[in-house]
């Protein structure tokens, strides 16, 4: 990453919300190359409460004010004015807001089984060739659709005293402005907005029978949503001058936006975290039978581009791992767990990303473990087994979902361009470039707050275009590239994959 520089003029604050973990990351650029400086970093987890699964939104708050605070303090320190701020987050989680702007209620977490009721009754009917012909997302139940068929069911009146529906990101956006907003980009992840217009699905809402008095209109990222409130200033010490601007408010928008591709040569992207997002940037959608089959969802990105990909189960696994060993009182690092992986025999045991029991938290080690045992595979007995079959898996996963990409788009890609945390692991990414057969080329891992800081400065005026965006963050980081390693190994490991889903090479 480049060095501070001192003659920078303003600086934007970027407020990265993961499943996780939330930072407050602060950027400035001099025109020719990007500046991050990292303030905060706290940790959250969702609250089991007799309700259900929710978003612990006090933590949140609180991790973000410190932070805030920390950037009042840089700003002053470093005589460099702020001029907006905004958040990133994950998609398809809401909260609701009532007509006395109160919130309603905690956000429910997307892993709350609640909700798989409400998309079993969806799939029969109106049924999932309808729902994707319609919203061109990939069919899961954790999807907002079905979250409020859910809600719509278990607490009517509740949807009712809405007045606002707003993710995650325009939910923190309305604490600090109180303006109603819903970026685009976020509520593209929603499965209840036009695949080909990216307006709200009112046709198929008003079918399924579900509220849309809720839905607010929806604004692009780079927009203004205000000034930030006078208590928030004080509380924090922000001037208030200090805008909020929407940035591209689904984490995987913003990181796309700072995938560094500076050519013409044929690309897709992996934004690599919790959740794996893979796929290509596309000028319109593909909503087919063949999309649908396989999955791939058609999701909002920056300057009219979609972002046409899979979701994937990702780097849960592996920190779920790391979860039960804490318990168990070993605490390793990240850096440890792949030091680990990478000394385990390799290709022993291979998992299905998609084993329902894979998705909820608590106990992955016995569920991998169960899981091989069930699958007549040897069962790890070591951690760097649980891992390396984790990682493996990964790649596996990756090499089958870029088959599928070629296959719906036509395209071939010569490159994967792999971002955010996930790139980071040099393990992974040399797995992943033996197993797709690819050049991969890894970085930076900062895409998400480094599109989300462009995105703001987009809408000042500040960066001229997506091009500019990419352009900057290419002079900013020097990317790794990873070739591929010729092995048949990988061939016959794909194969067995394949075997354990119940498909044929």
């Amino acid at each position: 990453m480049a060095k501070q520089n001192p003659k920078a003029k303003k600086a934007y604050i970027a407020i990265d919300l993961g499943a996780e973990s939330g930072r407050v990351i602060v950027g400035h650029h001099d025109g020719t190359q990007l500046t991050l400086v990292p303030l905060h970093r706290f940790t959250h987890a969702p609250l089991s409460l007799p309700t259900g699964l929710h978003w612990n939104l006090t933590g949140l708050w609180s991790g973000i004010l410190e932070g805030l605070q920390k950037a009042a303090h840089w700003s002053k320190e470093n005589d460099t004015p702020l001029v907006s701020l905004g958040v990133d987050a994950w998609g398809v989680d809401f909260g609701l807001i009532g007509s006395g702007g109160e919130l309603l209620g905690l956000p429910h977490c997307y892993r709350d089984p609640a909700h798989d009721a409400a998309f079993d009754r969806l799939m029969q009917d109106p049924g999932g060739k309808a729902i994707y012909d319609a919203t061109g997302i990939q069919l899961l139940g954790l999807n907002t659709l079905f979250q409020v068929a859910a809600r719509h069911q278990s607490a009517p009146k509740l949807l009712e005293q809405a007045e606002a529906l707003l993710f995650m990101p325009d939910l923190f956006h309305y604490f600090f402005t109180g303006r109603h907003t819903v970026e685009e980009t976020i509520a593209s992840t929603s499965q209840m907005t036009d695949a080909r217009t990216g307006r709200w699905a009112t046709s198929l809402l008003d079918q399924l029978a579900l509220p849309t008095h809720m839905l607010i209109d929806q604004i692009p990222c780079g927009a203004e949503v205000g000034s930030v409130l006078p208590d928030l200033a004080t509380v924090t010490g922000l001037p208030e001058t200090v805008k909020v601007v929407a940035p591209a408010a689904h984490d995987t928008a913003s990181a796309i936006a700072a995938v560094p591709v500076t050519d013409s040569s044929s690309w897709c992207y992996l934004s690599s975290g919790t959740w794996s997002l893979m796929g290509a940037e596309l000028d319109a959608p593909i909503v087919s039978a063949a999309a649908r089959d396989a999955p791939l969802t058609n999701e909002r990105g920056v300057a009219g581009k979609v972002r046409f990909l899979k979701n994937i189960i990702g780097l849960w696994l592996v920190q779920q791992c790391r979860s039960d060993l804490a318990r168990s009182g070993k605490d390793y690092s990240y850096a440890d767990l792949t030091k680990e992986a990478a000394a385990a025999p390799p290709l022993r045991t291979i998992l299905d990303p998609d084993h329902p029991p894979f998705m909820l938290p608590g106990g992955m080690l016995e569920k991998i473990s169960a899981y091989a045992k069930q699958t007549n595979q040897p069962a790890p007995d070591t951690v760097g087994g649980h891992v390396r079959a984790c990682l493996e898996t990964l790649a596996l996963t990756y090499k089958r979902t870029l088959n599928s990409l070629e296959s719906v788009t036509g395209a071939t890609y010569d490159v994967l361009h792999i971002v955010g945390g996930g790139s980071k692991n040099a393990l992974l990414c040399q797995m992943t470039a033996d197993a797709v057969g690819r050049v991969v080329v890894a970085g930076p891992d900062e895409a998400t707050a480094a599109g989300n800081i462009l995105t703001q400065a987009l809408g000042s005026g500040d960066v001229a275009n997506l091009t500019q965006i990419r352009q900057l963050v290419s002079a900013s980081w020097k990317p790794i590239r990873y070739t591929p390693a010729k092995s048949g190994d990988w061939d016959t490991a794909y194969e067995r994959f394949l075997s354990l889903r119940g498909e044929s090479p």
